[in-house]
């Protein structure tokens, strides 16, 4: 291999690395998200985390966030705990900031 084959594939390594961490990191939100509104909801231990995970595997319909967002506006709205759209995007975005420190924080050990 050349020098230039041998960067191309360290840029390619690098490229696969950081699409694993977001995809991680989104999923960790998304987790995060559920159980936020699971909360909301009066949910709590084993049915609260397999809420989270039906949030989880929802992000997996549509690309981005839509499929999750409404998912969980039509839960909550059929709890009896309408939250806006807007709202629950905010609080992805929290989520978002923290979920992404712990995935980091896991790969530096």
């Amino acid at each position: 291999m050349t020098t230039f084959d041998d960067r191309e594939k360290a840029h390619e390594n690098k490229f696969s690395h950081d699409m694993e961490l977001q995809f991680k990191a989104r999923a960790r939100k998304n987790k995060m998200l559920g159980l936020w509104a699971a909360g909301l909801m009066g949910r709590s231990g084993a049915d609260a985390e397999a809420y989270g995970n039906e949030i989880v595997l929802a992000d997996f319909e549509k690309p981005g966030d839509h499929d999750v967002i409404h998912t969980l506006m039509r839960d909550l709205a059929a709890a009896g705990k309408p939250t806006e759209e807007h709202t629950i995007r905010r609080q992805g975005e929290r989520f978002l900031v923290e979920a992404t420190k712990q995935v980091m924080s896991e790969v530096k050990r």
